[in-house]
Protein backbone atom coordinates (compact mmCIF):
# COMPACT_ATOMS: atom_id res chain seq x y z
CA UNK A 1 0.00 0.00 0.00
CA UNK A 2 1.09 3.55 -0.65
CA UNK A 3 -0.28 6.86 0.54
CA UNK A 4 -2.34 8.82 -2.01
CA UNK A 5 -0.19 11.16 -4.09
CA UNK A 6 -0.82 14.84 -3.51
CA UNK A 7 0.23 17.70 -5.76
CA UNK A 8 0.93 21.26 -4.73
CA UNK A 9 3.60 23.36 -3.06
CA UNK A 10 3.75 21.03 -0.03
CA UNK A 11 3.59 17.75 -1.97
CA UNK A 12 5.65 15.11 -0.15
CA UNK A 13 5.34 16.76 3.27
CA UNK A 14 3.75 14.40 5.82
CA UNK A 15 1.82 15.91 8.73
CA UNK A 16 0.48 14.08 11.78
CA UNK A 17 -2.49 16.06 13.08
CA UNK A 18 -3.26 15.13 16.68
CA UNK A 19 -5.23 18.30 17.32
CA UNK A 20 -8.90 18.86 18.06
CA UNK A 21 -11.62 21.48 17.58
CA UNK A 22 -10.33 24.46 15.53
CA UNK A 23 -6.87 26.07 15.86
CA UNK A 24 -4.87 22.89 15.25
CA UNK A 25 -7.21 21.25 12.73
CA UNK A 26 -7.44 24.45 10.69
CA UNK A 27 -3.65 24.83 10.71
CA UNK A 28 -3.33 21.25 9.40
CA UNK A 29 -6.08 21.81 6.84
CA UNK A 30 -4.28 24.79 5.36
CA UNK A 31 -1.21 22.60 4.89
CA UNK A 32 -3.42 19.93 3.31
CA UNK A 33 -4.94 22.46 0.91
CA UNK A 34 -1.45 23.11 -0.45
CA UNK A 35 -0.59 19.46 -0.99
CA UNK A 36 0.73 18.11 2.31
CA UNK A 37 -0.34 14.59 3.22
CA UNK A 38 -2.13 15.25 6.49
CA UNK A 39 -3.07 12.33 8.72
CA UNK A 40 -5.69 13.16 11.34
CA UNK A 41 -5.17 10.98 14.41
CA UNK A 42 -8.11 10.56 16.77
CA UNK A 43 -8.76 8.50 19.87
CA UNK A 44 -11.15 5.72 18.78
CA UNK A 45 -13.21 6.15 21.97
CA UNK A 46 -12.90 9.94 22.29
CA UNK A 47 -12.65 11.45 18.79
CA UNK A 48 -12.56 15.12 17.88
CA UNK A 49 -15.51 16.66 19.72
CA UNK A 50 -16.45 18.72 16.66
CA UNK A 51 -17.76 15.56 14.97
CA UNK A 52 -20.80 16.36 17.11
CA UNK A 53 -20.95 20.12 16.39
CA UNK A 54 -23.80 21.65 14.34
CA UNK A 55 -24.83 22.10 11.60
CA UNK A 56 -25.62 18.49 10.70
CA UNK A 57 -26.08 16.74 7.37
CA UNK A 58 -27.97 13.45 7.51
CA UNK A 59 -28.20 10.38 5.29
CA UNK A 60 -30.29 7.63 6.79
CA UNK A 61 -28.83 6.87 10.20
CA UNK A 62 -25.52 8.56 9.36
CA UNK A 63 -24.69 12.11 10.40
CA UNK A 64 -21.97 14.51 9.28
CA UNK A 65 -21.00 17.68 11.12
CA UNK A 66 -20.64 20.60 8.76
CA UNK A 67 -18.27 22.17 11.31
CA UNK A 68 -16.00 19.12 11.27
CA UNK A 69 -16.19 18.89 7.49
CA UNK A 70 -15.10 22.52 7.12
CA UNK A 71 -11.93 22.22 9.23
CA UNK A 72 -10.79 18.72 8.29
CA UNK A 73 -11.06 18.52 4.53
CA UNK A 74 -8.25 16.83 2.63
CA UNK A 75 -6.99 14.67 5.53
CA UNK A 76 -6.56 10.93 5.91
CA UNK A 77 -8.19 9.70 9.11
CA UNK A 78 -6.82 7.11 11.53
CA UNK A 79 -7.43 6.15 15.15
CA UNK A 80 -4.81 5.58 17.84
CA UNK A 81 -5.30 5.25 21.58
CA UNK A 82 -2.21 6.89 23.04
CA UNK A 83 -3.07 5.54 26.49
CA UNK A 84 -1.98 2.10 25.23
CA UNK A 85 1.64 1.10 24.76
CA UNK A 86 0.90 -0.15 21.26
CA UNK A 87 -0.76 3.14 20.36
CA UNK A 88 2.21 5.16 21.64
CA UNK A 89 4.65 3.01 19.69
CA UNK A 90 2.56 3.36 16.54
CA UNK A 91 2.69 7.16 16.87
CA UNK A 92 6.47 7.04 17.33
CA UNK A 93 6.81 4.81 14.26
CA UNK A 94 4.69 7.22 12.22
CA UNK A 95 6.64 10.23 13.52
CA UNK A 96 9.89 8.67 12.31
CA UNK A 97 8.60 9.09 8.76
CA UNK A 98 6.72 12.36 9.18
CA UNK A 99 7.84 15.95 8.74
CA UNK A 100 5.42 17.74 11.06
CA UNK A 101 3.37 16.95 14.16
CA UNK A 102 0.58 19.31 15.25
CA UNK A 103 -1.14 19.08 18.63
CA UNK A 104 -3.20 21.45 20.76
CA UNK A 105 -3.48 19.69 24.11
CA UNK A 106 -2.83 21.46 27.37
CA UNK A 107 0.96 21.71 27.91
CA UNK A 108 2.32 18.58 29.56
CA UNK A 109 -0.42 16.26 28.28
CA UNK A 110 1.67 14.67 25.54
CA UNK A 111 4.60 14.30 27.93
CA UNK A 112 2.39 12.48 30.43
CA UNK A 113 1.32 10.14 27.65
CA UNK A 114 4.99 9.46 26.88
CA UNK A 115 4.94 10.88 23.35
CA UNK A 116 5.82 14.55 23.87
CA UNK A 117 8.28 16.67 21.93
CA UNK A 118 11.43 15.18 23.48
CA UNK A 119 10.40 11.61 22.69
CA UNK A 120 9.29 12.29 19.12
CA UNK A 121 12.28 14.55 18.43
CA UNK A 122 14.61 11.78 19.57
CA UNK A 123 12.85 9.38 17.21
CA UNK A 124 13.09 11.88 14.35
CA UNK A 125 15.54 14.78 14.86
CA UNK A 126 14.26 16.65 11.77
CA UNK A 127 10.64 16.66 13.01
CA UNK A 128 8.83 19.98 13.33
CA UNK A 129 6.58 19.74 16.39
CA UNK A 130 3.91 22.45 16.54
CA UNK A 131 2.16 22.84 19.88
CA UNK A 132 -0.80 25.23 20.06
CA UNK A 133 -2.17 26.05 23.50
CA UNK A 134 -3.99 28.73 25.44
CA UNK A 135 -1.07 30.29 27.28
CA UNK A 136 1.98 28.62 25.71
CA UNK A 137 4.45 25.93 26.75
CA UNK A 138 6.22 28.20 29.26
CA UNK A 139 5.16 30.76 31.86
CA UNK A 140 3.06 30.76 35.01
CA UNK A 141 -0.23 30.19 33.21
CA UNK A 142 0.89 27.33 30.96
CA UNK A 143 -1.35 24.67 32.56
CA UNK A 144 -4.52 26.77 32.86
CA UNK A 145 -7.45 25.63 30.72
CA UNK A 146 -8.28 28.00 27.89
CA UNK A 147 -10.76 28.62 25.13
CA UNK A 148 -11.02 31.30 22.45
CA UNK A 149 -12.80 33.65 24.83
CA UNK A 150 -10.01 33.09 27.34
CA UNK A 151 -7.56 34.48 24.79
CA UNK A 152 -9.81 37.43 23.93
CA UNK A 153 -10.06 38.27 27.63
CA UNK A 154 -6.45 37.67 28.66
CA UNK A 155 -4.98 39.21 25.50
CA UNK A 156 -6.74 42.56 25.90
CA UNK A 157 -8.97 42.34 22.84
CA UNK A 158 -12.24 41.93 24.73
CA UNK A 159 -11.65 45.19 26.62
CA UNK A 160 -11.22 47.05 23.31
CA UNK A 161 -14.47 45.89 21.71
CA UNK A 162 -17.99 47.21 22.30
CA UNK A 163 -19.89 50.48 22.35
CA UNK A 164 -18.39 53.40 24.32
CA UNK A 165 -21.29 53.52 26.75
CA UNK A 166 -21.70 49.77 27.17
CA UNK A 167 -19.85 46.74 28.46
CA UNK A 168 -16.92 45.14 26.61
CA UNK A 169 -18.12 42.78 23.86
CA UNK A 170 -16.53 39.58 22.64
CA UNK A 171 -15.43 39.64 18.98
CA UNK A 172 -18.13 37.77 17.06
CA UNK A 173 -15.88 35.01 15.74
CA UNK A 174 -13.28 32.82 17.46
CA UNK A 175 -10.46 35.25 16.74
CA UNK A 176 -8.20 33.75 19.42
CA UNK A 177 -8.34 30.35 17.74
CA UNK A 178 -8.03 31.81 14.25
CA UNK A 179 -5.08 34.03 15.14
CA UNK A 180 -3.29 31.05 16.68
CA UNK A 181 -4.05 29.06 13.52
CA UNK A 182 -2.36 31.58 11.25
CA UNK A 183 0.67 32.12 13.49
CA UNK A 184 0.99 28.33 13.78
CA UNK A 185 1.03 27.96 9.99
CA UNK A 186 3.71 30.66 9.78
CA UNK A 187 5.81 29.06 12.51
CA UNK A 188 5.40 25.56 11.14
CA UNK A 189 6.47 26.46 7.62
CA UNK A 190 9.36 28.57 8.94
CA UNK A 191 10.61 25.64 11.03
CA UNK A 192 10.08 23.25 8.11
CA UNK A 193 12.28 25.42 5.90
CA UNK A 194 15.01 25.31 8.54
CA UNK A 195 14.66 21.53 8.91
CA UNK A 196 14.94 21.05 5.17
CA UNK A 197 18.16 23.11 5.10
CA UNK A 198 19.82 21.72 8.21
CA UNK A 199 18.10 18.45 9.15
CA UNK A 200 17.25 19.93 12.55
CA UNK A 201 13.64 20.01 13.68
CA UNK A 202 12.33 22.09 16.56
CA UNK A 203 9.40 22.92 18.80
CA UNK A 204 6.99 25.56 17.50
CA UNK A 205 5.20 27.04 20.53
CA UNK A 206 2.09 29.11 19.69
CA UNK A 207 -0.24 30.49 22.37
CA UNK A 208 -3.74 31.83 21.73
CA UNK A 209 -3.20 34.64 24.23
CA UNK A 210 0.09 35.68 22.59
CA UNK A 211 -1.62 35.63 19.21
CA UNK A 212 -4.39 37.93 20.40
CA UNK A 213 -1.89 40.37 21.94
CA UNK A 214 -0.24 40.55 18.52
CA UNK A 215 -3.59 41.58 16.98
CA UNK A 216 -4.16 44.63 19.18
CA UNK A 217 -2.67 47.02 16.58
CA UNK A 218 -1.19 50.11 18.28
CA UNK A 219 -2.74 49.51 21.71
CA UNK A 220 0.52 48.24 23.24
CA UNK A 221 2.68 51.14 22.06
CA UNK A 222 -0.04 53.64 22.97
CA UNK A 223 0.27 52.37 26.52
CA UNK A 224 4.06 51.99 26.66
CA UNK A 225 4.72 55.37 25.02
CA UNK A 226 1.86 57.58 26.22
CA UNK A 227 0.29 55.58 29.06
CA UNK A 228 -3.03 55.47 27.23
CA UNK A 229 -5.16 52.37 27.85
CA UNK A 230 -7.26 51.36 24.83
CA UNK A 231 -10.96 51.02 25.51
CA UNK A 232 -14.06 50.06 23.57
CA UNK A 233 -14.94 52.70 21.01
CA UNK A 234 -17.81 50.97 19.24
CA UNK A 235 -17.92 51.31 15.48
CA UNK A 236 -15.69 54.37 15.44
CA UNK A 237 -11.93 54.35 15.08
CA UNK A 238 -10.14 55.81 18.12
CA UNK A 239 -8.97 58.85 16.14
CA UNK A 240 -9.44 58.43 12.36
CA UNK A 241 -12.68 60.17 11.28
CA UNK A 242 -14.92 59.61 9.38
CA UNK A 243 -14.16 55.89 9.53
CA UNK A 244 -17.12 53.99 10.93
CA UNK A 245 -20.51 52.38 10.47
CA UNK A 246 -23.34 54.58 9.18
CA UNK A 247 -27.04 53.77 8.82
CA UNK A 248 -28.71 53.96 5.43
CA UNK A 249 -32.20 53.31 4.08
CA UNK A 250 -32.03 49.50 4.30
CA UNK A 251 -29.15 48.72 6.65
CA UNK A 252 -25.63 49.93 7.27
CA UNK A 253 -22.49 50.81 5.36
CA UNK A 254 -18.87 51.36 6.29
CA UNK A 255 -17.50 54.69 5.07
CA UNK A 256 -13.84 55.64 5.41
CA UNK A 257 -13.50 58.92 3.54
CA UNK A 258 -11.14 60.54 6.03
CA UNK A 259 -8.23 61.70 3.85
CA UNK A 260 -8.40 65.10 2.18
CA UNK A 261 -8.63 63.45 -1.22
CA UNK A 262 -11.46 61.10 -0.27
CA UNK A 263 -13.33 63.81 1.63
CA UNK A 264 -13.26 66.13 -1.40
CA UNK A 265 -14.37 63.35 -3.76
CA UNK A 266 -17.16 62.32 -1.37
CA UNK A 267 -18.46 65.86 -1.08
CA UNK A 268 -18.63 66.04 -4.86
CA UNK A 269 -20.23 62.59 -5.27
CA UNK A 270 -22.94 63.23 -2.71
CA UNK A 271 -23.83 66.68 -4.00
CA UNK A 272 -22.36 68.97 -1.33
CA UNK A 273 -19.07 70.22 -2.84
CA UNK A 274 -19.14 73.27 -0.58
CA UNK A 275 -18.21 71.13 2.43
CA UNK A 276 -14.81 70.36 0.91
CA UNK A 277 -13.88 74.04 1.12
CA UNK A 278 -15.52 74.78 4.49
CA UNK A 279 -12.69 76.29 6.58
CA UNK A 280 -13.85 74.51 9.74
CA UNK A 281 -13.57 71.02 8.20
CA UNK A 282 -11.35 71.45 5.14
CA UNK A 283 -8.42 69.38 6.45
CA UNK A 284 -8.01 65.89 7.82
CA UNK A 285 -6.59 67.16 11.12
CA UNK A 286 -9.62 69.38 11.67
CA UNK A 287 -12.01 66.53 10.90
CA UNK A 288 -10.12 64.27 13.33
CA UNK A 289 -11.01 66.59 16.22
CA UNK A 290 -13.81 64.75 18.01
CA UNK A 291 -15.97 67.76 18.81
CA UNK A 292 -15.68 69.07 15.25
CA UNK A 293 -16.41 65.63 13.87
CA UNK A 294 -19.50 65.06 16.00
CA UNK A 295 -20.85 68.58 15.50
CA UNK A 296 -20.14 69.09 11.78
CA UNK A 297 -18.80 66.09 9.88
CA UNK A 298 -20.91 63.21 11.14
CA UNK A 299 -24.24 64.97 10.48
CA UNK A 300 -23.12 65.68 6.92
CA UNK A 301 -22.32 62.02 6.27
CA UNK A 302 -25.55 60.85 7.92
CA UNK A 303 -27.42 63.15 5.55
CA UNK A 304 -25.68 61.67 2.53
CA UNK A 305 -26.72 58.12 3.39
CA UNK A 306 -30.12 58.39 5.09
CA UNK A 307 -32.32 58.13 1.99
CA UNK A 308 -30.15 55.80 -0.08
CA UNK A 309 -29.98 51.98 0.01
CA UNK A 310 -26.82 49.91 0.39
CA UNK A 311 -26.85 49.03 -3.30
CA UNK A 312 -27.39 52.64 -4.34
CA UNK A 313 -24.56 53.84 -2.13
CA UNK A 314 -22.13 51.17 -3.35
CA UNK A 315 -23.01 51.94 -6.96
CA UNK A 316 -22.54 55.66 -6.40
CA UNK A 317 -19.23 55.24 -4.57
CA UNK A 318 -17.94 52.75 -7.14
CA UNK A 319 -14.15 52.75 -7.29
CA UNK A 320 -13.94 56.37 -6.18
CA UNK A 321 -14.36 56.43 -2.40
CA UNK A 322 -14.12 53.71 0.29
CA UNK A 323 -17.71 52.70 1.00
CA UNK A 324 -18.87 49.14 1.59
CA UNK A 325 -22.24 47.68 2.47
CA UNK A 326 -22.29 45.79 5.78
CA UNK A 327 -23.37 42.33 4.62
CA UNK A 328 -24.73 39.43 6.60
CA UNK A 329 -23.26 35.98 5.97
CA UNK A 330 -26.07 35.04 3.59
CA UNK A 331 -25.35 38.10 1.48
CA UNK A 332 -21.64 37.24 1.48
CA UNK A 333 -22.25 33.66 0.37
CA UNK A 334 -24.59 34.79 -2.42
CA UNK A 335 -22.36 37.66 -3.57
CA UNK A 336 -20.98 37.02 -7.09
CA UNK A 337 -17.70 38.57 -5.94
CA UNK A 338 -17.33 35.76 -3.39
CA UNK A 339 -17.77 33.17 -6.12
CA UNK A 340 -15.25 34.95 -8.36
CA UNK A 341 -12.64 34.55 -5.62
CA UNK A 342 -13.63 30.90 -4.98
CA UNK A 343 -14.28 31.69 -1.34
CA UNK A 344 -17.35 29.47 -1.09
CA UNK A 345 -16.64 26.03 -2.46
CA UNK A 346 -18.54 22.72 -2.62
CA UNK A 347 -16.82 19.59 -1.32
CA UNK A 348 -18.54 16.31 -2.16
CA UNK A 349 -19.16 13.94 0.74
CA UNK A 350 -20.65 11.04 -1.20
CA UNK A 351 -23.68 9.98 0.87
CA UNK A 352 -24.29 13.54 2.09
CA UNK A 353 -23.72 15.29 -1.22
CA UNK A 354 -21.82 18.56 -1.68
CA UNK A 355 -21.09 20.57 1.45
CA UNK A 356 -20.58 24.29 0.81
CA UNK A 357 -17.88 25.84 2.98
CA UNK A 358 -15.32 28.62 2.82
CA UNK A 359 -12.40 28.20 0.45
CA UNK A 360 -8.69 28.96 0.65
CA UNK A 361 -7.90 32.70 0.77
CA UNK A 362 -4.25 32.28 -0.28
CA UNK A 363 -4.05 32.19 -4.06
CA UNK A 364 -0.81 30.80 -5.55
CA UNK A 365 -0.31 31.31 -9.27
CA UNK A 366 1.72 28.16 -9.96
CA UNK A 367 0.71 25.73 -7.20
CA UNK A 368 -2.88 26.58 -6.29
CA UNK A 369 -4.66 25.01 -3.35
CA UNK A 370 -6.66 21.83 -3.81
CA UNK A 371 -9.82 22.16 -1.73
CA UNK A 372 -11.77 19.30 -3.34
CA UNK A 373 -11.03 16.49 -0.86
CA UNK A 374 -13.54 15.71 1.87
CA UNK A 375 -13.02 15.14 5.58
CA UNK A 376 -12.45 11.50 6.54
CA UNK A 377 -14.69 9.21 8.50
CA UNK A 378 -13.42 8.19 11.92
CA UNK A 379 -10.53 5.76 11.41
CA UNK A 380 -11.22 5.45 7.68
CA UNK A 381 -7.55 5.19 6.67
CA UNK A 382 -6.03 3.49 9.71
CA UNK A 383 -4.87 0.34 7.95
CA UNK A 384 -3.63 2.25 4.89
CA UNK A 385 -1.53 4.72 6.90
CA UNK A 386 -0.05 2.19 9.34
CA UNK A 387 0.87 -0.07 6.43
CA UNK A 388 2.18 2.57 4.02
CA UNK A 389 3.89 4.95 6.48
CA UNK A 390 4.80 2.90 9.56
CA UNK A 391 5.54 -0.28 7.58
CA UNK A 392 3.18 -2.48 9.60
CA UNK A 393 1.89 -5.69 8.06
CA UNK A 394 -1.71 -6.82 8.16
CA UNK A 395 -1.18 -9.06 11.18
CA UNK A 396 0.33 -6.19 13.21
CA UNK A 397 -2.59 -3.92 12.36
CA UNK A 398 -5.03 -6.68 13.30
CA UNK A 399 -3.25 -7.15 16.62
CA UNK A 400 -3.51 -3.43 17.34
CA UNK A 401 -7.21 -3.56 16.61
CA UNK A 402 -7.65 -6.59 18.84
CA UNK A 403 -5.81 -4.78 21.67
CA UNK A 404 -8.01 -1.72 21.34
CA UNK A 405 -5.09 0.51 20.34
CA UNK A 406 -6.82 1.58 17.12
Amino acid sequence: MTLPHRTGALSGVVVLDLSRVLAGPYCAEILADFGATVIKIENPRDPDVTRGFPPYLRHGDEELSGYFAQYNRGKLGITLDLATEAGKQALIDLAKRADIVIENFRPGTMDKLGVGYDVLHEANPRLVYTAISGYGQTGRNRTKPAFDSTAQAAGGLWSMNGSPDGVPVRVGTVIGDLAATLFAVTGTLTALRHAERTGAGQLVDVAQVDSVVALTENAVVNYTVDGVVATHTGNQHPWVRPYELFPCADGYVFFGGYTDKFWRLSCELFGTPEHAADPEIDSMRKRFEKDVYERRVRPIVLGWFAERTKDELEALAGDTVPLTAVKDVGEVVDDPATAEREMVIAVDHEEFGPVRMFGQPVKLSETPADTTLRASRLGEHTQLVLTALAGYDADTVAALREAGAI
